[in-house]
């Protein structure tokens, strides 16, 4: 086991193919050793190279809404007002610290996603 630093893009697709050959290697032996601390190496390099940004507060918001099958009439008695959902929805009102804790408490929104600037 030779386990080498991800320095750039061919050091990580070396990495990628090693991780291909050994992906099936039970724990506690070599093989499976050096799996997890190359899946380790991996997910630093791509982390550091291309980290996820947070989604926006509004749009998340709505992709909540639509996965719990909500309308904004529903939102309505989480945020207080059908004209303030609107506002909201349409980014003409800012979120309050209320509201960012009510979305979170109400429809498990992670605050870190609701307190970015829009």
């Amino acid at each position: 086991m030779k386990i080498e630093p991800i320095r750039n893009e061919r050091d990580y697709q070396k990495a990628l193919r090693r991780l291909e050959e050994i992906f099936d290697a039970s724990p506690g032996t070599e093989a499976g050793d050096e799996l997890e601390i190359l899946s380790i190496l991996i997910d630093r390099y791509e982390n550091e190279t291309a980290p996820i940004d947070l989604p926006d507060p509004i749009e998340a918001i709505k992709f909540r809404m639509e996965q719990l099958g909500l309308k904004k009439k529903d939102l309505a008695e989480v945020l207080g007002y059908k004209s303030r959902v609107s506002e909201v929805l349409n980014k003409k009102r800012k979120l309050s610290l209320d509201m960012i804790r009510k979305l979170h408490t109400g429809l498990h929104i992670p605050t870190e996603v609701l307190i970015q600037d829009y």
